[in-house]
């Protein structure tokens, strides 16, 4: 199926906002003939100055760009302000509860409670322009208004992922020198309350930069309150004014921190500025979601990750549309959650991780036949390349064959996609990111910047700065230069290299092959892991898998295969590991050749991934080496899948 071609749907591209590839080309044309002029044009159109920008692009320090100088703005007023001539009775911000409580906030409403956040982050604990906050909190609609009333300060905001534990708080929070957090008591999950408020008492033990905690209580469960520190904003938000002048910002002010994790276990602090970012993030949800004004539309990731930042809360909101906010699970009570919160909602576009996708279809195949879910009209995928079979039963089952699946390439570093289809005209290659969005400027290339040739694997580097690209590591202009821009330059000048692999086809796709640094070398031949791992997943028991490559005495490395099964080995077929391990080296024979065949392959119950789905590969590498782990493992969705895996590898 990898190399079937799936058209737009023919009826849906009438009224898309890119009707056609000629209309894409068109873009990419103008983009290349000038590229400040597009993007100044496309500035002009989307975002409300304060005061007009002078200067498009400066690219006098690279690779420190700016974008849009002397350009006045305020990101809260883009995303709720400048609506409520038109559309203060819309609704913004439809939140649905774990236990199914609902909330329906119109932009008016918006307004008023993120101006009394505003007010209250102000006028009682002192924040101003410049000061950092940590954000550490559940999938509520607080959340949301916490980092549009940091915005509307020009307070820099840090949201810490509500999973995290108090060791990896404490490093962002110390890092960011952070004045106030917000939190919440707890939350729901799985019908259960669960608390956040003790893993932020623990974080701030001993000395630290935090003066105030503002606490929302969710779930009322009983916490510890330290007098002069701890605040309840239930108690202290009526209180407030629902005025609050936005202060006036810069292009280039920051806007928010995102810490993620490096190769050294260091969290890095992606440092995000406010025009050029905010710009990005509505023009990607009207070209590649092509929400239109009455849409509703729903992405399931957490305000804890770039996703939920770009495509949960500004990008929506910056365009004007209702977006869904969900705290729960999406296989709680049942794998029909989704499909009836898609019913209910009439949500138009659904936009989720191909891992989600994954337990959707095996605890609940048959599911979406089961609710009315035809307002569907585009289907988004995020985190990691999405597999065929994964791919067929999401075009077929929940899109009814008529859903454009836009598989999306982006990082947090990026600020918003910089590779996926456009529903209304890319023909679409299952499994594959397909073609650049207009203005990014992405290629294939060595080390040196020579294009690689059709079909061959190279770095994947985007050439040319882009509005929303990431501006600096907090604090660390060093590593920024080295993380990013460090290994690849282009007629003798650096340019950003995103990490990943890929190659391009002779009609231009472009396929990620996974990391560069997941080349495994067996013998001289230089394979990637994620090649490897599709011939695997061939095979009817693999749910999941993950290649890394082992130090071999006579091949250099060999190749090791994590693998997680649908179901239990099945004795009357198998009698023990060592026929599954003969089946699944069959495929690898078959698929890619004898130099491919796997020398280890242990059988896991799950693998260690980020809340997001990125499967930490590097743990994975050091357990097969029998190395120490010395990652900061707390960020994981499971932690404790780390020392599972690592018995059954010793055992």
């Amino acid at each position: 199926m990898s190399e079937q071609i799936f058209q737009p749907n023919p009826k849906f591209a009438e009224t898309a906002r890119i009707k056609s590839m000629d209309d894409y080309y068109a873009l990419v044309k103008k983009a290349e003939e000038n590229y400040e002029g597009f993007w100044g044009d496309y500035a002009k159109e989307k975002i409300t100055w304060k005061e007009p920008f002078t200067k498009v692009l400066n690219e006098s320090n690279a690779p420190f760009y700016s974008w849009f100088e002397g350009g006045k703005l305020n990101v809260s007023e883009q995303c709720i302000d400048r609506h409520l001539d038109d559309k203060k009775n819309k609704v913004a911000i439809i939140f649905e509860g774990d236990n199914g409580d609902k909330e329906m906030i119109t932009y008016l409403e918006l307004h008023y409670r993120v101006n009394k956040f505003a007010n209250l982050l102000k006028n009682e604990f002192g924040v101003k322009k410049g000061d950092r906050v940590v954000i550490y909190m559940p999938m509520i609609p607080e959340a949301a208004f916490a980092m549009l009333a940091c915005a509307r300060l020009g307070a820099i905001h840090s949201i810490v992922f509500g999973g995290f534990s108090a060791e990896a708080l404490r490093d962002r929070i110390q890092d960011a020198q952070a004045k106030v957090v917000i939190t919440a008591d707890g939350a729901y999950r799985k019908g259960k309350p669960y608390m956040l408020k003790p893993v932020v008492d623990t974080a701030l033990e001993g000395e630290t930069p935090v003066e105030k905690v503002v606490v929302v209580q969710r779930n009322k469960e009983d916490i510890t309150w330290v007098s002069g520190r701890d605040y309840s904003y239930n108690e202290m938000i009526d209180a407030q004014s629902s005025k609050c002048e936005a202060e006036v910002m810069d292009s280039e002010d920051p806007l928010f921190l995102l810490y993620t994790s490096g190769s050294t276990g260091a969290p890095k602090g992606v440092q995000h500025n406010s025009a050029g970012y905010i710009l990005w993030a509505q023009m990607t949800m009207e070209w590649v979601f092509d929400v239109k004004p009455n849409d509703t539309y729903w992405c399931t990731a957490d305000v804890g990750w770039i996703t939920g930042h770009t495509y949960i809360v500004y990008g929506p909101l910056a365009m004007g549309a209702t977006t869904v906010m969900f705290e729960g699970v999406p296989t709680y009570p049942d794998a029909g959650r989704c499909w009836k919160m898609v019913e209910e909602y009439k949500i138009n576009q659904f936009y989720t991780a191909p891992t989600a996708i994954r337990v959707l279809h095996k605890m609940g195949e048959d599911e979406p036949s089961k609710y009315d879910i035809s307002s569907l009209k585009v289907l988004g995928t995020v985190g990691e390349p999405i597999d065929p079979p994964a791919w067929k039963w999401y075009y077929e089952q929940v899109g009814s064959s008529k859903c454009a699946i836009v598989d999306t390439y982006w990082q947090t570093e990026t600020g918003g996609h910089m590779i996926s289809p456009l529903p209304g005209a890319t023909p679409i290659k299952p499994a594959c990111a397909t073609f650049a969005l207009p203005g990014i400027i992405a290629e294939v290339v060595d080390v040196d910047g020579t294009p690689k040739p059709i079909g061959e694997k190279g770095h994947l580097c985007i050439t040319k700065p882009w509005p929303s690209m990431i501006r600096n590591v907090w604090g660390d202009k060093e590593r920024y230069v080295k993380s990013y821009f460090g290994d690849v330059t282009k007629e003798g000048k650096a340019v950003y290299f995103t990490g990943d692999g890929a190659m391009i086809d002779e009609k231009g796709y472009i396929t990620i092959t996974g990391r560069m640094d997941d080349v495994i070398n067996v013998s001289g031949h230089r394979m990637g892991s994620a090649e490897v791992e599709a011939a695997l997943k061939k095979d009817s028991n693999v749910a999941e898998v993950a290649v890394v490559g082992k130090p071999h005495e006579l091949k250099g490395e060999s190749i090791f295969a994590y693998v997680t099964l649908k179901t239990a080995l099945d004795e009357t077929r198998f009698e023990d590991d060592v026929a599954m391990v003969k089946e699944l080296n069959t495929i690898i024979k078959k698929e890619i050749g004898n130099i491919a065949v796997c020398d280890n392959i242990v059988f896991v119950p799950g693998l260690p991934k980020t809340r997001s789905g990125k499967i930490m590969r590097r743990i994975l590498r050091s357990i097969a080496k029998g190395e120490e782990i010395t990652q900061d493992i707390s960020t994981l969705e499971d932690p404790s899948i780390v020392k599972q895996i690592e018995a059954i590898v010793n055992a």
